[in-house]
Parts: structure tokens; sequence; C-alpha cells
């Protein structure tokens, strides 16, 4: 059966232009409007219009210049009824140079639109907020997600996240902060911060903290978006293209990190067959622009480095396939540049994969105690070196314990699975 088209499907089109638009008109209302809350409030009118006009009236050829011009229109009344249409409607013109009854062509002027939408991206990820709140406001204002939808993907009631979005955006509101483009150094660490707060946002949906479910392929889909609309916004910059790549490469996975029962598969027990090849080809490509930068003199950093490694496992068409050797190394030169016990554990994975569980463990062993003990990751981690060298009683112990720290039940599953499969195995008689 063929798809809907937009006219059999109004509101799928207007879902579907409000996913993929609303960051530039949220953007660029911001920056007629200097205010964030103003500027979503005004999307937010305008897609309710599109709601309500749309169904009969029928989808406009151009649904995002439709979104803008109703949105500035309800912006001018918002001023007249404020009494301060002179110098609103001015600041609001001169911003695009033309009068009042006259809207901009957005699509002559892609790139001033996809500079507000870099600048939104900065703004959420403003410096003065908390990590938590930097993900809720990204996912509002350059996601498109609702509020529901971020409460949902990170498990906490409605009433709690819009709570915090609305915090946010009052603590940008008090501090003026300025819609415009960090530059030099700023502007370098800002975007390490944009790109944590999207690879935070895909992890917590690669592999959930806690629920019932493993994975929430939404936000892991919604952080590969993310991804590849900053890297068209800093193509220059390989950390960026290499912060695509990874993710994607990772996300070709998702459909085979479930068994048909729901079950969680890890990685060498994967049907490779049901990895995205669209995906890894995007990802492949973005880690070869990234190369070609590199090659030019432009720093690349622990992004590239996590790509190069996932491509390593892309590449390999059978478990058996991969080079553990070359992973290895490059394990050992992102514990160089981006030193953390999250590398070090991976790192021991390779080593053990490598040159042997003995290896593996070592470098464990080298974390200390004490090192990540809220979570399952070390002693998982030690249960499968442990296991691979024969030592069930151990690696069913270590299981037990990684069981017990993660707030995920799938992985909880699965945990107690190898457990109990490794404490069968030292049970019987030599």
């Amino acid at each position: 059966m063929e798809a809907a088209t937009s006219a059999d499907d109004p509101t799928g089109a207007i879902i579907a232009a409000w996913r993929a638009e609303s960051a530039r008109l949220v953007g660029a209302l911001t920056r007629m409007t200097r205010d964030v809350d103003l500027a979503e409030d005004l999307a937010q009118d305008a897609l309710l219009a599109a709601l309500e006009q749309w169904p009969s009236g029928g989808v406009p050829e151009n649904p995002t210049a439709w979104l803008m011009t109703t949105a500035k229109r309800r912006g001018i009344d918002h001023f007249r009824r404020a009494d301060n249409l002179r110098r609103k409607v001015a600041g609001l013109d001169h911003a695009r140079g033309e009068e009042v009854a006259e809207m901009p062509d957005l699509d002559a002027q892609v790139d001033y639109i996809e500079d507000d939408v870099l600048r939104l991206i900065f703004l959420s990820c403003h410096p003065l907020l908390t990590v938590e709140s930097r993900v809720a406001l990204t996912l509002r204002l350059v996601g498109g997600l609702t509020t529901t939808e971020i409460a949902r993907g990170f498990l906490t009631t409605e009433s709690t996240m819009g709570q915090r979005i609305s915090r946010a955006k009052k603590t940008l509101s008090e501090a003026h902060a300025e819609f415009e483009l960090p530059t030099g150094p700023e502007r370098t660490r800002r975007l390490d911060d944009v790109m944590a707060v999207i690879y935070l946002i895909f992890n917590e949906g690669y592999t959930a903290t806690s629920g019932a479910h493993w994975m929430r392929p939404d936000l892991a889909n919604e952080a590969m978006r993310l991804a590849r609309m900053l890297a068209a916004l800093a193509a220059e910059e390989p950390e960026v293209l290499g912060l695509q790549s990874l993710l994607e490469i990772q996300g070709s996975r998702v459909a085979a990190r479930l068994d048909e029962y729901g079950m969680p598969v890890l990685l060498e027990a994967q049907d490779r067959t049901r990895w995205d090849r669209l995906l890894i080809r995007r990802g492949m490509a973005a880690l070869q622009q990234a190369n070609l930068l590199a090659a030019r003199g432009k720093p690349v950093g622990k992004y590239f480095l996590q790509a190069t490694i996932a491509a390593q496992h892309a590449r390999a068409e059978r478990a058996e396939d991969t080079d553990w050797g070359r992973i290895a190394d490059l394990y050992d030169v992102l514990a160089d540049a981006a030193p953390g016990p999250v590398v070090e554990v991976n790192r021991a994975v390779a080593h053990g994969r490598a040159f042997g569980p003995d290896a593996g463990l070592a470098v464990l062993a080298e974390l200390g105690s004490g090192v990540l003990r809220d979570s399952p990751l070390v002693p998982s981690v030690r249960g499968d070196l442990l296991e691979r060298a024969g030592l069930h009683a151990q690696a069913g112990e270590a299981f037990i314990e990684a069981a017990a720290r993660t707030r995920n039940e799938s992985e909880r599953a699965v945990l107690h699975r190898r457990a109990e499969l490794n404490l069968t195995h030292a049970a019987k008689p030599g």
C-alpha cells in the first residue's frame, strides 16, 4: 500500500513539518524577538493554527514559510497588544530588512536561517544551565519534542520536566543570555558542551539507565538527527563529524540489539544482516570527511577516535572478523586523549579480546576499587573476562554484583542469566 500523501494525512504532514523545521522556526523567531520563551510560544501558536487550518484548507506548498508567516503575524499582534508596536515591529522588520506585510523567502536565506539554528543549539547548551536542563531544553527547542515526550524518555513526570524547562528558560532570560554565536576559545568550549549533550541523549536512548526497556530508540534517533544537523552547520569541524559518525554507526545496530522475544543481544551475538546499512554508509562518509579535515591539520578528539573504533566493528562482516588488535591500539590512544574510567573499562574489553582475558583483567585492576561503584559496567566486564578465562564461579559472582547495581530491568535479566549459566557451569563436576 502506498504511503499516505500530505493531502490524505494533513495531521501527519503537520507533525513532520514541525519536527523537521521547528528548530529553524524557533531560532529565527528568537533572533527577531530576542526572547526564547516568546519565540517558542509564537511557534506553538503557529503549530496550533496549522492543526486548525490545514485539515480543511490543505497543506501549503511551503509549510515552513507558512508557519513562519503565521508566527510572525502572531508576534506583531502580541507587540501591538503590549502597546509597543512601533518599537517592536521596527525591530522585527529591521532584522529582515522588509516591510511588515512582507515575509522572508526562507529558501533564499538558508544560510542565514541555518545560523539561527546553530545559535539556538548553543543557547540551549548555555554554561549557566545544568546538564539535565541543557538536555531538556535541547530536545524541546532544537529537537521539537513535546514536554510529554521528553518526560517519557527520561522516566519522569510531565510536570517535573515542564518545570525544568521553564526554569532553564527563566535562567537564560534573567541572565540576558545573548543569542549570538560565541567565538574563539569560548565557541570551542561551548561546542564541546553541545556535543556532550547530544552524546548523552544518544547514550540514554541506546542503553537506558533505568526502566523496563533496554533501549529508547526515539531518543537515539533524535540524537542522530541533532548530530546530523550540527554536522551540517559546523561542517569544517572533524569532531562534530566524528560525533555524527559515531552515533550513526552505533545507531545502525539498534534493530539487532533485541531478539524476537525482546531480550537484549550483545554485540558479538548480533545478526549483522540486521544492521542498518544506510546509517553505516552515512557514518562512514562523515568519518571519511573528518579524516580529510584531520589530514589538513584540524584537531580531532574523543568522538573522532570513538567513531574510528566503531568503524572497525562496522567493517567486520562477522564478529570473528573484528580486528581487536587495531581496536585495542585505538583505545590506548583514546585513553591518552580523553582519560576516564569508562574509557579504561572499554579498553579492558578490547585488550581482553585482542590479547586474552588476563590482559583485560590487568587493565581493570589498574582502575582500583570504588571506581564507577554505582554502575554495573565494571563488574559486568569483569564477569565477561572471567568467563572467557574459564573462571566460572568468579564470573557468576561478578555478574550477580553487576545485576544488583543496574536500574534497568532488561539489563538485570541478562546479567542474572549470565550469572546463572556460569554458576551452573562451575557446579558441574570437573
